[in-house]
């Protein structure tokens, strides 16, 4: 449930096909997102799970996006 709703937040903002994103997909280096598409997409993922990210580096991957929500909703 976390995946799917982070990969249509990610699919959303890049205006990409949500069926390309997988757990392993980079953000910057596969689906070439820049800093701006970055910080959206943070945003959303802070405003949908009512979480904080204080350092958006940390997120490589969709699945640090994953683990990191799921650490932090516990």
């Amino acid at each position: 449930m976390i995946f799917e709703k982070i990969r249509t937040i990610i699919a959303d903002v890049l205006e990409v096909d949500p069926e390309t994103i997988t757990l392993e997909t980079r953000i910057n280096d596969d689906l070439k997102a820049d800093s701006l598409d970055l910080f959206k997409i943070v945003n959303e993922i802070e405003d949908t799970f009512n979480i904080k990210i204080e350092y958006a580096e940390v997120i490589e991957t969709v699945e640090d996006a994953v683990k990191f929500v799921e650490e932090q909703t516990k």
